[in-house]
């Protein structure tokens, strides 16, 4: 039963999201309502990582804003048609290749990053022309609840909606037909996910996290080295 997929189904359908001006529209709204709620944003991120303010302004916020401006500024331009070469056999036909929407997104959020990982992919979503579903992790709590309330507060449900609960929900949406989901986590539920997913054929994107080797050689300035190991295992509160 696609009991939150077939809302975005028949949104979807109407061709609305087709629209570059309607996106664009939606994008700005987007960015207003986090510059609206910016500061119970990072109180939120705040108190679920215990995180610096400065900190969560850095790693959550800046980034989706200047996101959110590079798509603005851009989407006209990368949502032309493009002259692609035609083969031989069809001249003397010119070609081009269009982009079209694909339709409903599921995008699932890890919580070391419960903001920043959610609306980075719902950037996109939105610029591509679809409808997403966004499942924010239940573990930050607060980014979760904030989230989804000012999603739920300000779209149409069957265009933007978020969807709150633990791991049961995020199986239940998983289950449902989507055009695309997109998932940021552990590789172990990124397993899960692809294996779900490929009942109905939906293709995912799984950003799987893991920890990089860092290889300091005897040539280096240890000092600085140091320096910059200690700051990238402690950024985010050590969760990066």
């Amino acid at each position: 039963m696609n009991k939150y997929s077939s809302k975005q189904i028949e949104y979807f359908k109407t061709g609305i999201t087709h629209d570059i001006d309607f996106r664009l529209k939606a994008l700005r709204k987007l960015k207003n309502l986090i510059l609206e709620n910016q500061e119970d944003i990072i109180k939120a991120v705040s108190s679920d990582l215990g995180r610096s303010e400065t900190e969560v302004y850095t790693g959550e916020i800046f980034f989706v804003l200047k996101e959110i401006d590079l798509f603005i500024k851009n989407l006209k331009k990368w949502s032309r048609p493009k002259k692609v070469k035609t083969p031989i056999l069809l001249q003397p036909a010119k070609s081009r290749l269009l982009s079209q929407p694909l339709g409903t997104v599921l995008i699932i959020a890890p919580w070391n990053y419960p903001f920043q990982l959610l609306i980075m992919p719902l950037i996109g979503a939105i610029a591509a022309g679809n409808c997403a579903t966004l499942k924010p992790s239940e573990i930050s709590e607060e980014t979760s609840a904030l989230v989804s309330k000012i999603i739920n507060s300000n779209f149409d449900e069957g265009y933007i909606q978020a969807v709150e609960g633990d791991a049961k929900v995020a199986a239940g949406l998983i289950s449902e037909k989507f055009d695309h989901i997109f998932f940021t986590g552990g590789s172990g539920v990124g397993r899960k996910i692809l294996a779900a997913s490929a009942e109905n054929l939906t293709p995912a994107t799984l950003e799987l996290g893991g920890k990089c080797p860092c290889i300091v050689t005897e040539d280096a300035d240890i000092a600085l080295a140091a320096r910059r190991i200690v700051w990238g295992k402690f950024f985010n509160a050590g969760q990066t």
